[in-house]
Parts: structure tokens; C-alpha cells; sequence
């Protein structure tokens, strides 16, 4: 049997089955999830926020769990696909980080990343995809669940003039 050369395929990927390797086309793959999420609500009051964040991220995972698996077939064997993966995760960080920044704004820094880093876990794609897919969550019901394990997490909101009920 002869190994069909590397080349794109109708999902943008290029697979090769000679390396049995898969990347990208473009690196716009992930750009592009960061473009269809951008910040809302970053004012907003505490349910406002986590609601605003978890329905984001579960957009994010909903139309990205095949790339997200894709990427990482190969992770241990490719550090530009490491590179991405860990770029996706940071911004995920970021984001958290502008929407609980008034309850992180209590804590020691090195609690804030520690809260950061449980939260982007717990938050993962793969986490998402259990939840549905092993799990048999509604898209509702998974975001529910996030919601209230985040709220649980996060330290209460200081009191100003932008909270709401805490």
C-alpha cells in the first residue's frame, strides 16, 4: 500500500499516513476560538461574570473539541503542538483572570495562581467532553455544573459599588 502524500484535508488538517502525523493548516485554528470568545460582562456582578465566563468556555469547548483532540493525538512527539496547547491554556488563564479579578484581588498571588490553575483545569476541554459525551450532560447541565463548582471555588467578592448579591 502506498502512503498518500501530506496535504490538506476538507477540515483544514493536513494528514499524512506515512507519519501518521496531523497539524494545523494555519495556525489560525486557535486564533480563531480566541476570536469567537471575547470578554463579556467583565463588570458585571459575580453571577453575572461566572455565568458570562462559563457559557464562553463552553462555547469554546462545544466547537472545539475535535481540533482539541486532533492537536493533542500527537502532543508528547511535536513541541509546536505543545506550544499551542499551552498558548490555548494561558489564554484561558488571562481570561479568568480579567473576570474574577475582584475576587482574586483578596488573595496572595500565589493563591490566585492556584485558584487560576484549579479553575483552567477543571474547566479543560477534556472536562467538557466528559461531562457531555461520558457523562450525558445537557449543554445546560454542564454549564450548571461549572457555574456552581466555580462559585464555590472562587473567594467572595469584596464588597463595591459592582456587586451584586454575594
Amino acid at each position: 500500500m502506498q502512503a498518500t502524500p501530506c496535504g490538506p484535508s476538507s477540515n483544514g488538517f493536513r494528514i499524512c499516513t506515512r507519519c501518521a502525523w496531523r497539524r494545523p493548516t494555519t495556525g489560525s485554528g486557535l486564533a480563531h476560538a480566541a476570536a469567537l470568545a471575547p470578554a463579556r460582562d467583565v463588570d458585571g456582578d459575580r453571577a453575572t461574570r461566572i455565568r458570562s465566563q462559563v457559557e464562553t468556555r463552553a462555547g469554546t469547548c462545544e466547537r472545539g473539541v475535535a481540533l482539541w483532540r486532533a492537536l493533542t493525538y500527537n502532543i508528547d512527539e511535536n513541541d509546536a503542538l505543545n506550544g499551542r496547547i499551552r498558548v490555548a491554556r494561558e489564554r484561558t488563564i488571562e481570561r479568568m483572570k480579567l473576570m474574577y479579578r475582584r475576587e482574586l484581588s483578596t488573595l496572595p498571588e500565589i493563591e490566585q495562581r492556584n485558584i487560576l490553575i484549579a479553575l483552567e483545569a477543571m474547566t479543560d476541554i477534556e472536562s467538557w467532553a466528559r461531562m457531555r459525551d461520558t457523562y450525558g450532560l445537557s449543554y445546560a447541565e454542564s454549564c450548571a455544573v461549572w457555574i456552581r463548582a466555580i462559585d464555590r471555588i472562587l473567594p467572595p467578592t469584596p464588597n463595591d459599588s459592582n456587586s451584586g448579591t454575594d
